[in-house]
C-alpha cells in the first residue's frame, strides 16, 4: 500500500508530479524510442498513481494515464463534425503528372501577382492507414474522429486514447499548456509484425483473415470495445497541426507560439514533435522537383523495410504562405499532391489448388503457381484463405493470374486474367468434402469459415503438425527432434501418433538417412528424458484446440492428473476462471474421441507422467511466490514462457490465464495484450522477467 500523506495539497502535487513523470516516459519510450528508465521503475510509478487515485478518486482526470481504456463497450459511435473539411489529395502517378501540378501552382500564384517564386517542397512517406482527427482544447484532448466522408466522421475517442503514442495533453514535457484549441491530423497504422501475427491468430480460430494492415487498423479502431482496440497493438503518426479559430478559419499552429514565424512546412513538423507526437519519420526537405523525384525513387524500394506499409509519397509546397495563396478545389489542397506507388503486379499462372491441412484441423486452399519474382522474392505459393475467399475471386487449375504482395510482405492473386483461362479450367473448384489426407468428412463449424478435418489423430497431415507441437519447446520440449527428422520417421512408418516417439530404438534412428551414431543416442535420450516433464506440459503437448500453455497450466493445477481433466464435465471445467464454454467444449470433444482415449492408455503404459508433477523445489524453503497467483502476456524473450511458468511454480506461485482482483502479479513481456490493459486498470503489481530473477536471487542469497 502507499503510505498517502494526510495533506491533500501534497497528495494532489504528488499525483500530478506522478502524471507528468509517466506522461515523459511514455513519450520518451513510445514516440522517440529512447527509454530513460527501467520497466520496472516505470511500473512502480504507475502503481502509485493507481492507488492515489483510487484512494482520492476526486483527483482522477480526463487526462490521467490511468484513463486510457474504457471500462464497458459504447453503443455507437456520435458523429463529429470537423470543423473544416478533411479533404483528400490528387494523384500524381509518373514525373509528368507531378510536373503538370507544380505548373498549375505557378500559374494561379502568377495570377496573386508572384512571378517565377522559388517553390520549395516537402516529401514524405505516405502512410496506408486509417485517418484520423485529434481536437485539443487549451492543451486536453477533447475527442478523436475518422475522416469518415471529410465533413462528418465517427467520435472514435476512447479507442484512440488506447494508443500509448498519442498524448492525452500537449505538451508532454511539462511546461504550460497552449492557450488555444488545436486540431492535430495523422494516420493510425497497425505494423507488418502486428498484423502477421493478428492473421495467424485469426486463421488458428478458423475466422477470416485481414487482406491488409489498414483494413485490420480500420477494424481494430472501430471496435466497440476499447478493451479489444486496446489488445491489437496499434500506433499512430502525425503530419499536420493547425489551430482552430473561432470563426473556423485555420493557421498553423506555430503562428501563436511566443517569438515563433513559421515559414515551411518543416515548422509545422517541429511543433508536433515539440508537443510530443510521433511524426512520420521519412520525409525531407527538397528544393526542387528533382529532389523530390529522387526521394521517390529511393523510397520505392527502402519503404519495405519499414515497419509499417506505405503506398506513396506526399509532396507540399512547403512555404505556408504559398499553401495559403493557392487555397482548395472543392475536394482538395492545390498546394499538396500523392504520388502512388505501382504495386509490383505479376502475372503467372496456377498450376495447381492444393488443400493443406494445418494441426487443428483447419483445410487452406493454397494456389500453386509458376515461380515469380515479386519485390525482391521468388514467389510459388499464395494462400487463398478460405473457400469462401476461392469462390469470391474463382481461382482454377490453369488459370492466368495477376499476383501482388499484400502490405508488401504476403503473396497475395488480386485476380483471375479471364481473357487468358484455358478451356481445361472450365469448372469452379469445389471445397472438398473430404479431408484431402485422410479422407475424413470435412466439417465447417457455426460461425467459423473455415472448412476442417475432424480427424484430429488419424489424419497424417495433422499428425506431422502435432508431432512437431508435441517435441517444441513449450510443450515436451524435445531437444534433437525437428521437423525433418519426424518426417523421416513418418516416411518410413516408425512413428504415427506422439506415443510411437516412446517405442523408438537408437537402431530406429540408425535407418534413417545422415544419421550417425552419437545423433541417434542423444535423439533417443532426449525423447525418454522427456518422460518426466510436468504434468502442464504433457497438457499442452497434446495439441487440444482452444488450449495454450497458459490453460494446460491452469487445468494440470486444478485437476492434478490427466485422468481427471480427461473425466471432467463441461460444467465442471467451466467454474474455472479463464476457462471460457468454447474452450471447456473444446477440452470434453477431445477427450470423447476414440483416439484420445487410446493415446491416454498409451501415454500411461509407456511411463509418462500423467499425474501432478512439480518442478523441484529450491533449497532452504525459498518459497516466496507461496499463495500468490502470476498472469503472464507478451513474449518473454530471457527466459520463455515455459521457463518463466516452472520458476514461479518452484517458488511456491500458481500462474493463471486470466487477470482478475485476485492475480497478485502480471509478468509482460514484449508487445503484451489486454491482460496488461485489465492489469493497469485493477492496479495490479505489473512485474518483468527482470523483476523476476532479482527476486529470485534476492531470495536465495
Amino acid at each position: 500500500m502507499t503510505e498517502v500523506t494526510a495533506d491533500p495539497h501534497m497528495t494532489e502535487a504528488r499525483v500530478q508530479a506522478l502524471r507528468e513523470a509517466i506522461n515523459r516516459h511514455n513519450y520518451l519510450y513510445y514516440v522517440l524510442d529512447r527509454p530513460e528508465i527501467q520497466d520496472f521503475e516505470y511500473d512502480r510509478l504507475y502503481r502509485e498513481l493507481v492507488e492515489l487515485e483510487r484512494e482520492h478518486p476526486e483527483l482522477i482526470t480526463p487526462d490521467s494515464p490511468t484513463q486510457r481504456v474504457g471500462e464497458q463497450p459504447v453503443k455507437e459511435f456520435p458523429q463529429v463534425h470537423h470543423p473544416i473539411p478533411l479533404f483528400s489529395l490528387d494523384n500524381a502517378f509518373n514525373e509528368e503528372e507531378l510536373l503538370a501540378w507544380e505548373k498549375r501552382a505557378l500559374r494561379i500564384l502568377a495570377q496573386e501577382g508572384i512571378e517565377n517564386p522559388a517553390l520549395e517542397y516537402f516529401a514524405e512517406i505516405k502512410i496506408d492507414g486509417l485517418a484520423v482527427s485529434l481536437v485539443y482544447e487549451k492543451g486536453l484532448f477533447k475527442h478523436g474522429a475518422t475522416r469518415g466522408n471529410g465533413v462528418v466522421g465517427e467520435d472514435i475517442s476512447q479507442n484512440l486514447k488506447t494508443i500509448r503514442g498519442i498524448p492525452l495533453r500537449i505538451p508532454v514535457n511539462g511546461g504550460p499548456s497552449p492557450d488555444y484549441d488545436v486540431e492535430i491530423r495523422g494516420e493510425v497504422i497497425m505494423t507488418r509484425e502486428s498484423f502477421l501475427r493478428l492473421n495467424e491468430e485469426q486463421h488458428l480460430k478458423g475466422k477470416s483473415e485481414f487482406a491488409n494492415p489498414r483494413n485490420a487498423a480500420a477494424g481494430a479502431i472501430r471496435q466497440l470495445d476499447s478493451r479489444i482496440t486496446a489488445s491489437r497493438n496499434l500506433d499512430a503518426l502525425f503530419y499536420g497541426a493547425t489551430i482552430i479559430t473561432e470563426d473556423a478559419r485555420r493557421r498553423p499552429a506555430d503562428d501563436l507560439q511566443a517569438g515563433l514565424h513559421p515559414t515551411s512546412q518543416q515548422e509545422s513538423f517541429n511543433y508536433l514533435e515539440r508537443m510530443g507526437f510521433k511524426t512520420n519519420p521519412a520525409r525531407k526537405h527538397c528544393w526542387n522537383l528533382s529532389e523530390v523525384m529522387d526521394f521517390i525513387h529511393h523510397w520505392d524500394e527502402a519503404r519495405l523495410a519499414l515497419p509499417f506499409a506505405t503506398d506513396g509519397v506526399v509532396i507540399k509546397i512547403d512555404q505556408l504562405h504559398y499553401q495559403t495563396l493557392l487555397g482548395y478545389t472543392a475536394k482538395s489542397p492545390r498546394w499538396a499532391v500523392a504520388f502512388k506507388y505501382t504495386p509490383e503486379v505479376c502475372e503467372t499462372r496456377v498450376l495447381d489448388i492444393e488443400f493443406s491441412v494445418g494441426r487443428t484441423g483447419v483445410i487452406t486452399p493454397v494456389a500453386i503457381m509458376e515461380p515469380v519474382l515479386i519485390s525482391g522474392s521468388t514467389v510459388q505459393r499464395a494462400t487463398l484463405h478460405n473457400f469462401e475467399e476461392l469462390a469470391k475471386k474463382d481461382v482454377r487449375p490453369g488459370d492466368a493470374v495477376r499476383v501482388q504482395k499484400a502490405a508488401e510482405v504476403i503473396p497475395e492473386v488480386i485476380e483471375v486474367v479471364l481473357a487468358k483461362r484455358p478451356e481445361s479450367a472450365n469448372l469452379p473448384v469445389q471445397p472438398p468434402t473430404y479431408c484431402p489426407v485422410c479422407n475424413a468428412p470435412a466439417v465447417k463449424l457455426e460461425g467459423e469459415v473455415a472448412l476442417r478435418c475432424p480427424n484430429h489423430s488419424g489424419c497424417p497431415a495433422q499428425v506431422l503438425r502435432r508431432l512437431e507441437h508435441w517435441v517444441s519447446k513449450g510443450a515436451m520440449d524435445i531437444d534433437g527432434v525437428g521437423p525433418a527428422l519426424l518426417e523421416q520417421l513418418i516416411n518410413r512408418g516408425l512413428v504415427e501418433s506422439p506415443t510411437d516417439l516412446y517405442r523408438l530404438t537408437v537402431e530406429d534412428f540408425l535407418t534413417l538417412e545422415r544419421m550417425a551414431q552419437k545423433s541417434a543416442e542423444n535423439a533417443y535420450a532426449s525423447i525418454q528424458k522427456s518422460k518426466e516433464q510436468p504434468l502442464w506440459r504433457l497438457v499442452n503437448a497434446l495439441g487440444i484446440r482452444h488450449v495454450g500453455q497458459e490453460t494446460a497450466v491452469l487445468l494440470a493445477e486444478h485437476f492434478g492428473s490427466l485422468n481427471r481433466i480427461a473425466e471432467a464435465s463441461l460444467e465442471e471445467l467451466t467454474t474455472l476462471e479463464g476457462i471460457g464454454g468454447k474452450v471447456a467444449e473444446s477440452i470434453v470433444v477431445f477427450f470423447a474421441e476414440p483416439g484420445s482415449q487410446q493415446l491416454m492408455v498409451d501415454l500411461q503404459t509407456l511411463g509418462l507422467r500423467i499425474e501432478d508433477s512439480t518442478v523441484n523445489k529450491p533449497a532452504a524453503g525459498a518459497q516466496i511466490f507461496q499463495g500468490k497467483t502470476f498472469v503472464l502476456t507478451g513474449t518473454l524473450p530471457t527466459l520463455g514462457r515455459q521457463e518463466v511458468t516452472e520458476l514461479i511454480r518452484a517458488y511456491g506461485g500458481k500462474v493463471s490465464g486470466s487477470v482478475s482482483k485476485k492475480t497478485d502479479f502480471v509478468l509482460a513481456g514484449e508487445d503484451p495484450g489486454s491482460k496488461y490493459v485489465k492489469a493497469e486498470k485493477l492496479g495490479v503489481t505489473i512485474l518483468h522477467e527482470q523483476d523476476l530473477l532479482s527476486m529470485v536471487r534476492e531470495a536465495e542469497s
